[in-house]
């Protein structure tokens, strides 16, 4: 099971790094920007890490609220999901 998740999950998070990249070019261009929502969806589906380091790179969205808020929401979640899947 492994075997195919680790790779969807790095190829997401990659996705996701690039995302931000892209939106962070589309705000100083001044065109259409990528929803936030998309962007949280992103993180939902797994790519938390990529839209942390994306963050972290681009230095997007770090101070955007509720967006930080919803964003580390979601790693809690996704960590306590983590550890539960390996205690029970």
């Amino acid at each position: 099971m492994l075997a195919w998740i680790l790779p969807v999950l790095a190829l997401l998070n990659l996705w996701t790094f690039l995302q931000f990249r892209r939106d962070k070019l589309f705000a100083i261009d001044g065109a259409r920007r990528i929803p936030e929502a998309d962007l949280l969806m992103l993180a939902l589906l797994g790519g938390t890490a990529g839209a942390f380091a994306g963050r972290k790179v681009f230095r997007h969205k770090t101070r955007k609220e509720p967006f930080s808020t919803y964003l580390q929401i979601i790693a809690t979640l996704q960590i306590g999901a983590i550890i539960g899947f390996f205690v029970i």
